[in-house]
């Protein structure tokens, strides 16, 4: 008489986690995005102290408003244009290698910044601040990603695109105080030195072959292309109309927010007649409210679209119509606790879509170009927001006022609010766009 051997039940996510799978500890991933989160603060340290110290320069370099804001938008340009092609590097060179490499540029860059002499110095030492930052943020998150089981990657998404938001409210709050007590040569010099004791710690402890040992990338849904599975074409990133309305939604929305962090410190100073430091003091309180309101908006969107997945693009709207209103009648405003509520207000719901239209790519992708697909993300954020915003209002004040460019700035929610009601109509289309991807890879066809 035969006996029957019952099949051993698969392993849960927990256990594939635990400490007795292939040297897998719980602890390790935690301090992969712990260090890598912190490389971002440095990131967008080194980034954003610059609207700290605009004061300075405009009186030592008899600047405009225009070059200021050139200097600025120069690090999210090289941002856009380059994170595509760097990412795909970081994927065949590796991930922690090209971390490395970054950060160590984006550092001595900033170090290049403390010394520079005149405004064309700075403008190539910030050039290269933007070589250095242009794919951390795609390279950075997919690192974070392989090691943590699906479950939990929509919420460390937006954890870790909030960092932006507090790593510029750390640049602005201590570089503004470390402008005014030491000089503002300094601030830039803080910022460098943080960023290479963080990368050297990094080093040491995230190795490519650690993170391989801790890798939870075995659990995703579809087979991943450097398992020899399928690979879904580069092309699909572009032609699946609703991920293209995310792309445009996503950068439109973040216009009026890249302008908050640059423009607010010199609002404060020249309206509110604060001194440097206490503008960007100030000025890191509507941005801590900016990088809050995203992880908020992110945790009400999961909510709101846990059971119809679609709602996720009516929340974006949402966010993106209260900032809308909000940041325009504020800025309108004579100055007082009322202007300073508006602005609080909309600052909180400046960069909530993020996590939406980044959940939207995420869902509408295969997940062999996933990575891409959050890297094209951060390109339409970049061109269409972090450099486009800044240098608008910039040239917009040299000829009307600062008060005035910042109450036109948010009309540019319009846009992302068109994108997202277009998005909206075409997601069944783009479900089923990528189901057939999903049937193809199926298949068997590589």
């Amino acid at each position: 008489m035969s006996t029957t051997v019952p099949s051993r039940p698969a392993p849960t996510p927990e256990a594939l986690d635990g400490p007795g799978r292939s040297g897998r500890s719980r602890l390790y991933p935690w301090l992969v995005f712990g260090l890598t989160f912190a490389l971002l603060i440095s990131d967008y340290m080194s980034r954003q102290v610059l609207s700290a110290v605009f004061p300075f320069l405009k009186s030592e370099w008899s600047l405009v408003d225009s070059e200021l804001a050139s200097l600025t938008s120069i690090v999210a340009l090289m941002v856009g244009l380059l994170t595509l092609p760097l990412s795909l590097i970081a994927d065949r060179w590796g991930r922690v290698r090209s971390l490395v490499v970054m950060a160590v540029l984006w550092s001595v860059a900033t170090l290049l910044c403390a010394v520079a002499s005149n405004y064309e110095q700075m403008l190539a030492a910030r050039f290269l601040v933007g070589v250095g930052e242009a794919a951390y943020g795609s390279v950075g998150i997919a690192l974070v990603l392989s090691v943590f089981a699906p479950r939990v990657h929509a919420t460390l998404s937006g954890a870790f695109m909030a960092g932006g938001s507090f790593g510029s409210v750390l640049g602005v709050a201590l570089g503004g105080v470390i402008a005014v007590h030491l000089g503002w040569r300094w601030s830039f010099a803080a910022m460098a030195v943080f960023g290479l004791i963080l990368v050297a710690l990094f080093r040491i402890v995230v190795t490519e072959r650690r993170v391989a040992r801790h890798s939870a990338e075995d659990s995703a849904p579809m087979p991943d292309a450097k398992a020899g599975g399928y690979r879904a074409p580069i092309s699909s990133l572009f032609t699946n109309p609703a991920v293209l309305c995310a792309y445009v939604g996503g950068g439109a929305q973040m216009f009026t927010a890249a302008i908050l962090l640059s423009w607010t410190p010199s609002f404060f100073n020249r309206y509110y007649d604060l001194t440097p430091d206490r503008a960007g003091v100030a000025a890191a309180a509507v941005v801590v409210l900016v990088g809050t309101g995203m992880v908020v908006c992110g945790f009400i969107t999961d909510r709101v679209g846990r059971r119809v997945i679609r709602r996720k693009w009516l929340s974006a709207l949402g966010f993106c119509g209260i900032s809308l209103v909000c940041l325009t009648v504020g800025f309108g405003m004579s100055t007082g606790p009322v202007q300073l509520a508006l602005i609080c207000l909309g600052g909180f719901f400046a960069a909530g879509s993020s996590g939406p239209t980044a959940a939207m790519v995420a869902n509408l992708t295969h997940s062999s170009v996933r990575a891409s697909a959050m890297g094209t993300l951060t390109v339409a954020n970049n061109l269409l927001g972090l450099a486009l915003g800044p240098f608008v209002v910039g040239i917009l004040a040299d000829r009307l006022g600062l008060r005035e460019a910042l109450q036109l700035a948010p009309l540019a929610y319009l846009v992302a609010i068109v994108a997202l009601v277009v998005g909206y109509r075409l997601h069944p289309l783009g479900v089923r766009k990528l189901a057939a991807l999903g049937q193809f890879s199926n298949g068997g066809t590589r």
